[in-house]
Parts: C-alpha cells; structure tokens; sequence
C-alpha cells in the first residue's frame, strides 16, 4: 500500500519519555497525545506508541503519520487495542478507512493536529500545512476510526 520511510532517530526516545510520563498520571492537554496500545502482528506482545486522536464530525480517528509504520500495520492485524490518557484506559476498536474516506480526514489533520504537521514536513511528505498536500496523502497515510471495543 505504501513504501516504508524512516522516521528520525530521536523519535524512538521520545516515544519512550511520553508512553513513562503517561504511565504515571501525566496528560498533554485535552486532545493532546495519548498512548496506543496494540499486540505485535508477529509476536502478540503489546506495543504502545504515541498518538494524537483528532475529532471529525463526531468520531474520533488518528493517522499514521509515515508510510509503512510498525504501529500501522499492527493495528491492521489487531481486533482489540487500548488508548491510554494519563491513568485512564479505554478499550477501543480502530477500522481502517478507505482511501475515499481517509481523503476528508486527511484535508483536516493539518487544522485539528497542527503539531503532526511539522513531524510530517520533517519526513518529506509535505511542505506545509496545505490541506491539498495532506489530502493527496491518502492511500499512502493509513487513516483508523477509534470505536468503542
């Protein structure tokens, strides 16, 4: 579906800080990032990574900010998953989107994520928060509705 772009080196320790400090109670502000939780395709081992739900249309949904993410492809593969707020866990289902229906949502990430937008400038995907740049990502950017479990 896309090909696989590095993401940069400082990102896995930052993931790290962020998952610890949720662990213990700390939030980023409303909207802010939440910690996804999903068992390896391959190992069935939880894997938890950052991520910032944003709310369209009253349905909540994230996107995978660079082609060919592990996080992705296991949440492809998983039927259950958690998102993590701070001390609060939720059980969750996430459904993929298609390409028609990831464009929409793809148009609105640069205004309801704005800090997605410089991680993806740094990839190479767009060069600025163009709702256009960020539309033609689908089929390349996976796009998951958050339902309740």
């Amino acid at each position: 579906m896309s090909e696989r772009i590095r993401p940069p080196w400082w990102l896995k320790y930052v993931n790290k800080v962020m998952i610890a400090l949720q662990r213990r109670g700390v939030t980023f502000g409303g909207e802010g990032p939440v910690i996804l939780t999903v068992p390896g395709r391959k190992t069935g081992k939880l894997r938890s990574t950052p991520v910032t739900p944003m709310t369209v249309d009253g349905h909540r949904y994230i996107v995978g900010g660079l082609p060919g993410a592990d996080w992705v492809a296991n949440a492809r593969e998983a039927t259950e998953a958690t998102l993590r707020h701070g001390r609060q866990i939720e059980d969750i289902q996430l459904i993929e989107m298609p390409v028609e229906q990831a464009r929409p949502l793809l148009r609105a990430f640069p205004v309801e994520v704005p800090t997605g937008v410089g991680f993806m400038k740094n990839a190479g995907l767009v060069s600025g928060p163009h709702p256009d740049e960020f539309e033609a990502l689908a089929g390349r950017c996976a796009v998951f509705r958050i339902d309740p479990a």
